[in-house]
C-alpha cells in the first residue's frame, strides 16, 4: 500500500517581476506543514518536487519544518502547466496589472478555452498532453515504498484529484472537476492519496487547517 501527499507550494510572489519565488510568508507556511506533518508522525520515503523554484524551495523548506533527512528529488513531471502561455491566447491586450480579481476573470476565461478540446493544437502543451504528464508523474510517485511527499502546484495536484475523485467519471467531466479544484487550492495546502488492493482513491483535499487563518493564502 503506498500513500502520496500533494503538497501545493508555498505562497509565491504574485505581481512581483519574478512569480518564482517564495514569499516570507510561504517559506513560513512551508515550514509550518513540515511540523505539522512531522506532529501527525509522517516520516516519507521520498520527497519530490518540480523544477519551478517555489516547488523545490518548498520542498526544502517542508523538509526543514519536519525535521526530516531525506534529499528532495526532482521530477518535471510536477512543473506546473505554463499558464502565462495559456492565458495569452486570451488576454488579447487586456491589462490586468496586479488586479488579482481581474487576473481571476481572465485565467478561468483562458483555461476553460485550453481544456474545451478545440483549440488543442494551437498550445506548446494542450490539456490532453498536461493531464497524461501528471498521471504519470503520480504513477512513478505510487512506485515508491512507503509514503511519498510531492511538492508541486494547483494545477498538477488539481488534475490528479479530478482523475481520483471518481474512477468512473467520464473523460468529459475531468476539466470540469479540474477547474474547481484548481480554483480553491491553498498554498502549502495537503492532498492525500492512496493506492491499496482495490486501486487508487482520493483520502483528503486540501487540506489546511495546520496553518492560521491570517497565512492561508491561494496565489
Amino acid at each position: 500500500m503506498g500513500v502520496v501527499l500533494l503538497v501545493r507550494h508555498g505562497q509565491a510572489s504574485f505581481g512581483a517581476d519574478d512569480y518564482d519565488v517564495l514569499s516570507e510568508t510561504g517559506i513560513e507556511q512551508s515550514r509550518m506543514l513540515g511540523r505539522a506533518l512531522a506532529g501527525q508522525g509522517v516520516t516519507p520515503y521520498a520527497v519530490v518536487h518540480g523544477a519551478m523554484r517555489r516547488q523545490r524551495d518548498t520542498a526544502t523548506a517542508v523538509i526543514e519544518g519536519g525535521g526530516w533527512s531525506v534529499t528532495p528529488e526532482l521530477d518535471e513531471g510536477w512543473n506546473e502547466f505554463d499558464h502565462v502561455a495559456v492565458v495569452a491566447h486570451t488576454l488579447a491586450g487586456r491589462d490586468v496589472g496586479s488586479d488579482r480579481r481581474a487576473f481571476q476573470r481572465v485565467f478561468d476565461e483562458a483555461t476553460a478555452r485550453w481544456c474545451g478540446g478545440e483549440h488543442d493544437e494551437e498550445y506548446v502543451e494542450s490539456w490532453p498532453a498536461f493531464l497524461a504528464r501528471a498521471t504519470d508523474a503520480l504513477d512513478r510517485a505510487f512506485a515508491r515504498d512507503g509514503i511519498t511527499v510531492v511538492v508541486s502546484s494547483g494545477g498538477p495536484i488539481a488534475a490528479v484529484a479530478a482523475t481520483l475523485i471518481d474512477v468512473l467519471a467520464p473523460p468529459d467531466e475531468v476539466p470540469r472537476l479540474w477547474h474547481a479544484f484548481n480554483t480553491v487550492t491553498a498554498n502549502a495546502s495537503v492532498t492525500r492519496a492512496l493506492e491499496g488492493s482495490t486501486g487508487r482513491r482520493l483520502l483528503s483535499f486540501n487540506e489546511h487547517s495546520h496553518l492560521p487563518r491570517q497565512l492561508v493564502t491561494y496565489r
